[in-house]
């Protein structure tokens, strides 16, 4: 019984390390499309993304906060945590400090085009080896989702 675990687990090993290589090739070939016309228009303050700015207020907004916990909880909490501490992704503390709010939005409502082209965004990648996938979020979730974020980061 032992061998046969010990046998799946180097199967599970060699195919995850194969897709991983296929990737990293993928994205060797893809690197020329970086070097587009959009990447150089692209605002790493800004981001990628319909949001331009976003009112978040001067007061944190409790219930809209418990809701996006919420939310997070669902769809976040299995590769974020919500201290310093990375688990797949980067722990969540001081992210609402270090970036803007229509950046936030914007990240996790397009996260794709965001990867691509944001510098800080593919070293984030080389750290934690996985893209952070397309949740399909509304704007309204999103929206939540930050104001949770300014609560974990001491917004009142």
């Amino acid at each position: 019984m032992k061998k046969l675990l010990v046998v799946i687990a180097m199967g599970i090993m060699l195919y995850a390390c194969s897709s991983n290589s296929n990737q990293q090739q993928t994205s060797s070939t893809s690197a020329p499309e970086s070097d587009s016309p959009t990447t150089s228009d692209y605002d790493p303050k800004r981001g990628e993304g319909k949001f331009d700015k976003v009112d978040i207020g001067d007061r944190l907004d409790v219930k809209m906060a418990a809701e996006g916990h919420s939310i997070a909880n669902l769809k976040c909490a299995s590769c974020h945590k919500y201290t310093d501490e990375k688990l797949v992704g980067p722990g969540w503390s001081g992210v609402t400090k270090k970036h803007e709010p229509h950046w936030i939005m914007n990240f996790i409502t397009n996260p794709d085009p965001m990867i691509d082209k944001d510098p800080e965004l593919q070293a984030q990648l080389e750290l934690c080896l996985v893209r952070m996938p397309n949740q399909n979020l509304s704007d309204d979730d999103a929206r939540k989702i930050l104001e949770f974020m300014r609560q974990n980061d001491g917004a009142q």
